[in-house]
């Protein structure tokens, strides 16, 4: 993702992780959020009514909700760099949080000093691994939906439409699955799982394309339509699902082209969870 002006690095733990992407400089972006038990940090201000006008990075974490802690190693990281919205009292980082539901029951989560390090890890010379048990998607899973847990991970495509490129990076924890819908198991009851699982898929979809505020929020609805292209059941009420949109290039196109290609990137990357 490095000819976009965006460095990722990761955390890993055993069970856990987190996952940063760093943009050269702040950038225009938009989310949405379609799951019901999202945990997240920073996000109200990618509404694009509010005045916010760029971010500095995106932290996609496990820990659920005691992993937002890591953005606060992040902005730290960013702050000493003099990145972010300048104060009287200083620079403030702006940096969007999305958390996803890992918890093991040993109490160890993502924290400042996590965010930190993949920041760091961000910067090595090499381009980090961007599939697998890696960062954000470690103690990712699915299948919970029909009583099953399967292994996931972290999932990255790519697809373009002449110049204009588009890549989607998903942590794949979802309630449901990867693959189309068995209806034989759905009962007017509820899912045969029962109740809360290791659920939420998080992502963030990046492109070359020159958007506004507004813009980049129809990208990111077009990324959980991707989403529901590729995991059946979708976007249950044990999901937290949601997805951040950010442009990065001054390359002019039409919205409906990067959104169409959004949809396609997120299916490509979350379809090959299976």
């Amino acid at each position: 993702m490095r000819d976009m002006g965006v460095r990722v690095g990761h955390w890993t733990g055993e069970h856990t992780g987190c996952t940063v992407l760093l943009f050269e400089e702040a950038v225009l972006a938009s989310g949405e959020v379609r799951g019901g038990a999202p945990a997240s940090r920073e996000i109200e201000l990618l509404d694009p009514l509010r005045s916010n006008t760029g971010v500095d990075a995106v932290l996609l974490t496990g820990g659920s909700a005691f992993g937002l802690a890591a953005a606060d190693g992040v902005m730290q990281w960013l702050a000493e760099r003099g990145r972010g919205v300048p104060t009287p009292g200083g620079t403030v980082p702006i940096v969007p949080t999305l958390g996803l539901y890992d918890l093991d029951g040993t109490g160890n989560v993502p924290a400042a000093a996590q965010g930190y390090e993949a920041c760091d890890a961000a910067m090595a010379p090499f381009e980090p691994a961007l599939d697998g048990p890696v960062g954000a998607g470690r103690g990712a899973t699915v299948g919970q939906w029909r009583g099953v847990t399967l292994p996931s991970g972290l999932r990255t495509a790519t697809v373009s439409a002449g110049p204009v490129t588009v890549t989607a990076l998903a942590a794949v924890n979802a309630f449901g699955e990867p693959g189309p819908l068995d209806r034989g198991l759905l009962r007017p009851e509820g899912f045969a799982a029962g109740g809360f699982g290791r659920n939420t898929t998080i992502g963030v979809v990046v492109t070359n394309a020159r958007l506004d505020k507004v813009e980049c929020a129809l990208v990111a609805q077009g990324a959980h339509d991707g989403l529901a292209k590729a995991i059946s059941p979708v976007h249950t009420r044990m999901d937290g699902d949601a997805f951040i949109a950010a442009a990065t290039g001054a390359l002019p196109a039409s919205v409906d082209v990067v959104r169409a290609l959004a949809v396609e990137a997120v299916a490509e990357a979350v379809g090959d969870a299976a």
